[in-house]
């Protein structure tokens, strides 16, 4: 039931849904229901600002949402807590994760990021909710901050900038590294969103969100036909990273530096006039151009996901200033706080360094896989690190996960095999257990750790060790419950692996690896261990 507040409408009640029965001047009431944009206005159903008369009102209530509690709790970047993920609409999670800018072949560490979604999907759907997931395609807008001389931004379109290199369309070269980067979420056993939109395709959009943002005065047409961000009009800037824009320095990183159009050294481009750029623009309002970049995320999450994002996901990288400035439109489009809670997942290094072309280890899935590591080796080197926390990546731990998998599917047959029944009531409290370790804050290592428990506990009949680790997969997502393929190797694959092992024993490594590949590309995965060499035909 709903009881009347005392009071009025304050800060506090902000976001709220609400019911105000205020007197009209005929003597009688009117009503009003909708969220509390501010102590004085309230955002109908239809989107519709209404501004109300608070010494008017003879009544008002807090309406009980549709919500729905999931019992997952994860670290909002914002509220810099732990937080419940909710069901806004009570229907579906609505999931917003920042996908690639296809210029690239994505590396293990945005792979890391990615991985993201897919654990809070799995978790929440085995808590018996649906998630409607979107990911961005950015083929177009973000500009190469790496092109730099003497301070100055050569502002250079990334995907652009790489299609010049490998001389080719620019949209080829989107839509191919878009393909693989599609090959490599498969090989991490990641799930399909809901939904891929390109920026390239999502241009009306956008356009129509800029031209809301001028006519609320939060947007402006520069001097030279850019249109950009006011950013003192956003009050709450800087929630996210705690960069307050009076702490901000002229020069500060940012997409687009400007030269002199811009009102204010903090504001961003909305929409970057063309110039003399020729591909990749579009006509709008202020003549032909192309989208800032992070006009693009607003756009597309306001659209797809109706107006309002439970979760929003992504690198650390990502919380400044690009979710920074995103927070900043979205808001200011839709009058209201558009996303529940933040996550972002921390950076990845390499053998104790920033993974970069100069440095030169930049590591692929490509390179995971040419090695002959099971791909979901890498996601569980993943599983045992924690989201939020940085993690330095080497081979002997991918290698080390390839020996755990190796075992844990070997074990799984042999469990699955016996006839020693279980009890159902036990395996159900392990299994509520370990789903309730990545309910909080998405704690797979614990849960990793619990299993090898459990793998090892002679109280558990191997029927019931076989049901857990088959339960959770359904959120590990390492496909434990694989059977070794059986096949008659042929007459030339087993020379080339008798050869490779003979080049091994007299340690002629250059042989061994060349035999290796060889034997990859005949469908054949190698691997070297304390107890030889080993092999297995690839998925």
């Amino acid at each position: 039931t709903m009881e009347a507040k005392d009071g009025l409408p304050s800060a506090e009640d902000v976001g709220q849904r609400v019911s105000i029965r205020s007197h009209d001047l005929e003597g009688g009431f009117k009503d009003l229901l909708g969220h509390l944009v501010t102590p004085t206005q309230v955002r109908k159903k239809d989107g519709q600002i209404v501004t109300f008369d608070p010494s008017a009102i003879a009544l008002w209530k807090i309406v009980p949402s549709n919500a729905l509690s999931t019992g997952v709790f994860v670290y909002d970047t914002k509220s810099r807590e732990k937080r419940e993920v909710t069901i806004s609409d009570g229907r579906a999670l609505r999931l917003y994760s920042c996908g690639p800018t296809v210029y690239r072949d994505a590396h293990v560490g945005n792979l890391r990021t990615f991985l993201l979604a897919d654990l809070l999907t799995r978790i929440v759907e085995v808590s018996g909710f649906k998630v409607h997931g979107i990911q961005n395609i950015t083929d177009v807008g973000h500009m190469n901050e790496d092109l730099r001389v003497d301070g100055e931004t050569d502002e250079e379109d990334k995907v652009l900038t790489q299609a010049k290199a490998e001389q080719i369309d620019p949209f080829t070269l989107a839509r191919s590294y878009e393909r693989k980067f599609h090959q490599d979420l498969a090989r991490l056993g990641i799930k399909s969103a809901d939904s891929y939109p390109r920026a390239s395709e999502n241009i009306d959009l956008m356009i129509r969100i800029i031209e809301q943002l001028i006519d609320s005065g939060n947007a402006y047409v520069g001097s030279d036909g850019s249109v950009y961000f006011s950013a003192n009009t956003f009050e709450s800037y800087g929630a996210l990273s705690g960069n307050k824009l009076t702490e901000l320095v002229p020069g500060h990183r940012y997409e687009y530096t400007g030269d002199g159009a811009k009102r204010f050294h903090a504001d961003w481009a909305l929409w970057k006039s063309a110039g003399e750029r020729t591909q990749m623009v579009w006509d709008s309002p202020w003549g032909s151009g192309f989208p800032g970049w992070h006009i693009e995320c607003s756009a597309m999450s306001l659209h797809y996901l109706k107006g309002h994002v439970d979760v929003h996901l992504g690198g650390i990288d990502l919380r400044f200033p690009h979710h920074e400035n995103e927070r900043a439109q979205s808001n200011s489009a839709s009058m209201s706080e558009v996303t529940d809670l933040w996550m972002h997942g921390e950076h990845l290094l390499f053998e104790g360094r920033k993974m970069s072309k100069s440095a030169g280890n930049v590591v692929l899935m490509e390179d995971v896989v040419q090695k002959g590591f099971d791909p979901l080796a890498l996601r569980l080197v993943f599983l045992e690190n924690r989201y939020r926390s940085q993690m330095d990546l080497n081979w002997d731990q991918i290698s080390a996960a390839e020996s755990t998998l190796s075992r844990w599917r070997k074990k799984y047959q042999e469990w699955s095999s016996a006839e020693l029944p279980s009890d159902s009531t036990e395996i159900a409290t392990y299994v509520e257990s370990l789903f309730n370790m990545i309910r909080d804050d998405l704690d797979t290592p614990h849960a990793l750790v619990e299993m090898r428990a459990i793998e090892r506990n002679a109280s558990i009949s191997p029927d019931g060790k076989a049901a857990i680790f088959a339960a959770l997969d359904a959120v590990l997502g390492l496909d434990l419950t694989r059977a070794p393929k059986k096949i008659e190797l042929s007459l030339e694959i087993s020379e080339l692996i008798e050869k490779r092992r003979t080049a091994r024993a007299a340690k002629d490594f250059a042989t061994s690896d060349l035999l290796r590949d060889q034997l990859f590309a005949l469908g054949i995965s190698v691997k070297d261990g304390p107890d030889g060499m080993s092999w297995e035909v690839i998925p």
